[in-house]
């Protein structure tokens, strides 16, 4: 990731954009548990930043 994440939590079009893919994506991640880790508030779901950082990590660290 070349932008800085921001200090709140991120929604999940949020994390669709900053990652330049499709937000039914990060639901699919989601049902599968394959993506970050999201929590919900209330209904709604979110992803904390340094969690999706720690994961994006992951991902690049397996590919090297």
């Amino acid at each position: 990731m070349k932008r800085p994440l921001p200090e709140r939590y991120l929604t999940p079009v949020d994390l669709a954009d900053l990652l330049g893919i499709p937000v039914e994506t990060v639901y699919q991640w989601r049902r599968k548990h394959t993506g970050p880790r999201g929590f919900r508030v209330g209904r709604h779901l979110r992803y904390d930043p340094e969690d999706v950082r720690v994961w994006v990590a992951q991902l690049m660290e397996e590919a090297a």
